[in-house]
């Protein structure tokens, strides 16, 4: 199946997931049919910018995924792998609860800030001409690094209700979203989504290695900073607006790839929108409470993807034996 005609296939599966993300919430739709105006006050600040940040999330979750696993011709590599994820949660926290900037564009700043600094930092760790393997051991080190600042911070959280707060955030959220979060998140998720798929011809190349690629003319060193980077920025995006969400990049991949023939550069469109859906779809899973609690949507991608992580681990340990 080509790469066009699968995307066309998913986007026509998201239309009538995002018209249900519209309708399903704890206000029911017979209460908004009897008042028009609550029904667009509903639709215009909360639900249709909910919908647009999870889409967008999820999409450049999806895209980030699939070109750093073919980037590093790892199948178990993610966005989280470069330490974007942590930096820009801590980034957020930073901002939020120490620096005294609790507003909504001050925080998706910070955050968005906190990506790009460990960008930064990763780009220093590796040093010039890095390869795949150095690359991926300095985001883990990154990554060890903003976690443990971030528990410092929860340590340190000035009161109960911050900690909780920041707890709740960081397992990923689009409760409450508002329009100014869009305007905030979404520029910086499609700037680094496009950056990523900029890079898609090359990635077929690099899947023969790095001087494969080199020889049949691809500039293997500002493609692999165009990934590095889009990625940063477009989870990094994803991260200060919403929290931690894990396993999208991991998963939707492997779903993907096989369709359009294990072709790392055809499938990053197709993975877009597969993230989009689904984390369009676990945030409608979201809604409806447990034991009167509501998960966050991070709980519900990791009892998604901690089954399939392991599986992927065994089943390439039978491979590999």
């Amino acid at each position: 199946m080509t790469a066009a005609r699968l995307s066309v296939l998913l986007l026509a599966l998201l239309v009538p997931v995002a018209l249900l993300s519209l309708l399903v919430g704890e206000v029911p739709v017979s209460a908004l049919l009897r008042d028009p105006d609550l029904a667009r006050m509903l639709f215009t600040e909360l639900r249709l910018p909910r919908l647009v940040l999870a889409a967008a999330a999820g999409a450049a979750l999806g895209i980030s995924g699939a070109a750093l696993q073919g980037l590093l011709r790892n199948p178990l590599a993610s966005p989280d792998i470069l330490g974007t994820s942590a930096g820009a949660a801590l980034g957020a926290v930073v901002t939020g609860y120490f620096l005294g900037f609790s507003g909504t564009i001050a925080m998706a700043g910070g955050g968005i800030a906190g990506a790009l600094i460990a960008l930064v930092l990763l780009l220093l760790l590796a040093g010039r001409g890095a390869s795949s393997t150095t690359l991926i051991l300095a985001g883990v080190a990154i990554s060890a690094l903003g976690g443990a600042m971030m528990n410092l911070a929860l340590a340190l959280a000035a009161s109960p209700f911050a900690f909780y707060d920041m707890m709740f955030w960081l397992l990923g959220s689009f409760a409450d979203r508002s329009v100014a979060h869009v305007g905030v998140g979404l520029p910086a998720m499609l700037i680094g989504s496009a950056l990523v798929f900029s890079a898609s011809r090359g990635l077929d190349a690099l899947a023969l290695g790095e001087d494969v690629a080199a020889t049949l003319g691809h500039d293997v060193r500002p493609m692999r900073w165009r990934i590095v980077g889009g990625s940063a920025i477009a989870v990094g995006g994803a991260v200060a607006v919403a929290g931690i969400i894990g396993f999208v990049g991991l998963i939707v991949p492997h779903l993907v790839r096989p369709l359009v023939r294990n072709r790392p550069g055809p499938a990053l469109l197709p993975s877009a929108v597969a993230g989009a859906v689904l984390l369009v779809a676990a945030d409608i899973a979201t809604r409806f409470p447990l034991n009167g609690k509501t998960l966050p949507i991070g709980v519900v991608t990791a009892m998604l993807g901690a089954p399939f992580f392991l599986w992927l681990i065994l089943s390439r340990r039978g491979v590999q034996s």
